[in-house]
Parts: C-alpha cells; sequence; structure tokens
C-alpha cells in the first residue's frame, strides 16, 4: 500500500494542471486510492497554504495555491506593500512602502496598524475595510493628503495563507494619483469648454481665465494681460490667487489691475525678446542659481526692483511660468503663473489645453467685437445719409430703417416691423396693395443679385399724406433686401443714380 504522503503529493501534481480544480472523488478516482486518504492529505495541504478550498453549491472544490515568494512580490513591485497576520499586526513591509511613508521597518514590523499609525491605512476608513475581509479580495480608493498634496491609492486587500497554516492578509496599493489627475483634468476640460462657448460677451473673460487656472492649480498666483497689437503694449486684465490682488495693492500703492507695460524697449537690451518667445511656456526661476532673468526684468522695469523683490517675499515666489494667448500665431495675452518656493507646475498639460481653449474664445470674442464695430460704422454711415434707406431679412422682417427714412415717410420700425404691416400702411386700397405686392414678387423672383429693381408707386405717409416715390430695392448676397426711396418730383439735390 502507497504511503499517504505520495498520495499528497501526486494530489499536487494533478491539480496543477487543472485550473479549474477538482474534488475529493475526482482525486480518489485519478489518483486511485480511497476518498479518506485524499481527504486527509487535502486537509494537511491546505493547512500548510499549498492547496485552496472553495465551496461551490454542495460540492467542495480543491485548487493548486497560487503562491509568489513574498521576497520577490515585496521588493519587485512599484507598488506599496503591509503583510498583516489575523489581528492585523505588520509582519512585513516593503522598501517602497517605508520610503513613502517616511518611516523605518524597525518602527512598522510587530506593531498593529492603529498602533502603527500609518498614514493611508490606520485611518477609519480603511481599517474598517480590511477587518471586513472573509475569502474574497477587497478593491476600494483610499484618499491621502501628503504636504498639502492630495494623493490617491487603491488598495487590494488580499486573504493570505502563510506557511505555517495561520491566516492573515496582503495589503497592495497602487498610487492611482495620475489616473485621478487625468479624469479630473478631462472633466475640467470639458466643462470650461461648454463655459467659455456660453460666457456671456459682456463677461470678464480674463478674470474666468485667472481663476480656472487657480482651480487647476490650488495655491498658484495668477494674473492675466491682454495685448494692444496697435499700441504694442501688454495690460494686466486679471488677477487671482489666495489674497493676491490685496497684497499686490498694498505694495504697490495702486491698483494693479489696467496697470500697462509697454513693449517698445524689450526687443533691445537688456531683454533682446521676440513675439515668437511668447509662443512657449517659459520657466524663470528667482533668486537661484538657474536665474536668467530677475523678476524685475520680467515686469520690463516697469515696477521698481525693491518693489519686486516684496511681491517675491510677500508671496514666497520661486518659480514664474509664461504662457502666451495665442491663436493662428496671433497673440492675445499673457498668462503668468506664480509658484510658492518648492512648488512645480502640475497638469502640465491640462493648463496648456486650458489656456488654448481661452485663447480661441479671446480669438472668436475679437472677431466678433469687430464684426460689431463694423456693422456699427455701416449703420452709422447710412443713418447720415440724406437717402432715405431700409434693410429686408430674408423672413420679410425690416432689420434696419435710417432717419431720412422716417423723415420722409414718418414711419418708425415699430409701426413696420415686417413687409406685410408696410403695404398694410402704405397702401390702404386693396387693389393697389395687391397689385404693388404681385410687382415686388415678380420683380424679385426675375432678378439676381446685385441688380436693382426700380419702381415707382404712390404710397401714403403715417400723417396721411399720399406721396409718389421711387423704390431701388437690391437683393444682397446674403439674401437681405437694400432699399432706397426717392420722391418723384422733389426739388432737393440728389445723388446721381445710375
Amino acid at each position: 500500500m502507497r504511503r499517504e504522503r505520495d498520495v499528497g503529493q501526486q494530489v499536487q501534481r494533478i491539480l496543477k494542471y487543472q485550473p479549474k480544480g477538482m474534488t475529493i472523488s475526482e482525486l480518489a478516482h485519478k489518483t486511485g486510492t480511497t476518498r479518506a486518504a485524499v481527504s486527509r492529505q487535502l486537509d494537511i495541504l491546505e493547512v500548510s497554504g499549498k492547496v485552496e478550498l472553495r465551496t461551490i453549491g454542495n460540492a467542495k472544490v480543491y485548487y493548486t495555491a497560487q503562491r509568489v515568494p513574498l521576497s520577490a512580490f515585496l521588493c519587485f513591485t512599484k507598488n506599496l506593500i503591509l503583510v498583516l497576520d489575523n489581528n492585523q499586526r505588520i509582519l512585513q513591509v516593503n522598501d517602497q512602502c517605508v520610503r513613502l511613508l517616511r518611516c523605518h521597518k524597525e518602527d512598522l514590523v510587530g506593531r498593529t496598524l492603529e498602533e502603527a499609525k500609518v498614514p493611508i491605512v490606520s485611518t477609519p476608513e480603511a481599517l474598517a475595510v480590511i477587518s471586513g475581509l472573509e475569502q474574497e479580495q477587497i478593491i476600494t480608493d483610499l484618499r491621502y493628503q501628503n504636504n498639502g498634496q492630495d494623493l490617491f491609492f487603491q488598495m487590494q486587500v488580499i486573504p493570505t495563507t502563510f506557511d505555517d497554516g495561520e491566516k492573515g492578509c496582503t495589503l497592495v496599493l497602487e498610487n492611482i494619483t495620475e489616473r485621478k489627475q487625468y479624469v479630473r483634468n478631462m472633466e475640467f476640460l470639458a466643462r470650461t469648454a461648454m463655459e467659455l462657448v456660453d460666457l456671456p460677451l459682456d463677461s470678464n473673460i480674463y478674470q474666468y481665465i485667472a481663476e480656472r487656472i487657480v482651480e487647476l492649480i490650488p495655491g498658484a498666483q495668477v494674473y492675466v494681460q491682454s495685448f494692444d497689437e496697435e499700441r504694442n503694449e501688454f495690460s494686466i486684465k486679471a488677477i487671482a490667487g489666495p489674497e493676491f490682488y490685496k497684497g499686490l495693492v498694498t505694495l504697490l500703492g495702486r491698483d494693479p489691475l489696467g496697470m500697462v507695460f509697454p513693449t517698445d524697449t524689450i526687443f533691445e537690451d537688456p531683454f533682446h525678446e521676440t513675439l515668437a518667445s511668447f509662443l512657449t511656456t517659459r520657466v524663470f526661476e528667482f533668486r537661484s542659481d538657474k536665474e536668467t532673468k530677475s523678476f524685475y526684468d520680467v515686469c520690463f522695469h516697469q515696477i521698481p526692483r525693491g518693489i519686486c523683490d516684496a511681491i517675491l517675499d510677500r508671496f514666497g515666489i520661486e518659480r514664474f511660468y509664461c504662457i502666451g494667448l495665442i491663436w493662428e500665431n496671433r497673440l492675445f495675452g499673457l498668462v503668468g503663473i506664480f509658484m510658492a518656493h518648492g512648488k512645480l507646475l502640475e497638469s502640465h498639460q491640462a493648463v496648456e489645453s486650458f489656456i488654448r481653449q481661452a485663447s480661441i474664445a479671446l480669438a472668436q470674442r475679437m472677431t466678433a467685437d469687430r464684426l460689431r464695430r463694423s456693422e456699427q460704422r455701416f449703420r452709422e454711415v447710412i443713418d447720415l445719409s440724406p437717402r432715405p434707406m431700409a434693410i429686408i431679412d430674408t423672413e420679410g422682417r425690416y432689420t434696419y430703417l435710417n432717419q431720412a427714412f422716417t423723415r420722409l415717410f414718418g414711419y418708425t420700425h415699430a409701426d413696420i416691423p415686417n413687409g406685410r404691416a408696410w403695404f398694410d400702411q402704405v397702401f390702404p386700397d386693396p387693389e393697389a396693395r395687391r397689385e404693388a405686392i404681385s410687382t415686388w414678387k415678380n420683380d424679385l423672383s426675375s432678378s439676381g443679385v446685385g441688380q436693382v429693381r426700380p419702381r415707382t408707386f404712390t404710397i401714403r405717409c403715417r400723417n396721411g399724406e399720399e406721396k409718389p416715390i421711387q423704390f431701388r430695392p437690391v437683393t444682397l448676397r446674403d439674401g437681405n433686401q437694400y432699399i432706397t426711396y426717392k420722391e418723384v418730383g422733389e426739388h432737393q439735390e440728389t445723388v446721381s443714380e445710375s
């Protein structure tokens, strides 16, 4: 009769190639021995951690224990590892964990999590998760603040059986801060893209830019400047950051908003700047061996050197990041980000992506503003013209009447909001009205863009007076109708018509 130890070794070999596991009966059949002998060997193997037991329905299914040498697991993973016994006493901890937590192994091993007060895993939330471990591993996310910086970890609590058969667990903490930050940044950019589209034209877009950057980089001090191409100067439009505005008012002795920085001299000694130099993110370090330009230089010598030093001292500024608000090779302004001692610009790509969003929004605003001013000039020219004029849109609505129109006919826009109201007012006779409407439609259908359609009608003015009027409508490229009017037989000097 075979020794039972041989049966145990045979069971291990069989289970090694059975990923779905086997029952006691299946193993007894496979080994050619009794169920009792197999059962005794399985108990020994389970206690020693060499096999695992899972209950599936009424059946007990055995698997080979998935074991990795603990020393290799601890040393070669970048994750933080703590091995605990059944009482949450720390048995082992890897070097990565010690480095992050800034403690010594001797201060951790042999103590419970609660006694050791281990950051991240000794919080009430983490301890509750670990205490709730049963047979299946648990995965949860934890947040940890380190020197004012938020760190995020995904903690796996894994049931562990040791060589002596004792139970415990292994904590595996993966640093998922970058993953969380990426998701946060994408959500931020999606939100700001919508907000910039919906931002009212009369709102301060520069202040919006500054506040969103502070939201993205908590603790930063930020200013936003506009750039005037005609005057060739920068002007501070917005300031944001903890007490930054109040501090600058105190140190400067004036409101920093509206401060102008002429650029006439920055292309000469000692600056030697070019507009191209504002196209990329630039970093300046102050009061260090890496300093290439002083804060006094960065301010184009527009702020006294002593006040520049006082600003650096007041806010503990060590680094300055300068990013241009640029779209399609046009400079719309600058964003300046000041970071305190020891702080670096995090989320660099998210910051640049947001500034590109803001640059596009500024470009669209300036285009809209130029169009608005152009339209305003156009309307002023029309309004000052002695010739009565009107513009009708494609829906038949009167969008503009100049002053000469009202002087000639007496009607205002409120009297004739659309073509139907106009015909009703000026042609009180139904037959004359039908004829005028039919003539208008026929002329419109048979003419092209830019082709004048002169017609003369007798119309009734607002005061009841009837006047013979020559209409000169023409279709514009956008489908709108531009009409000029002339009283037939008027004795005033008029512009000659072709």
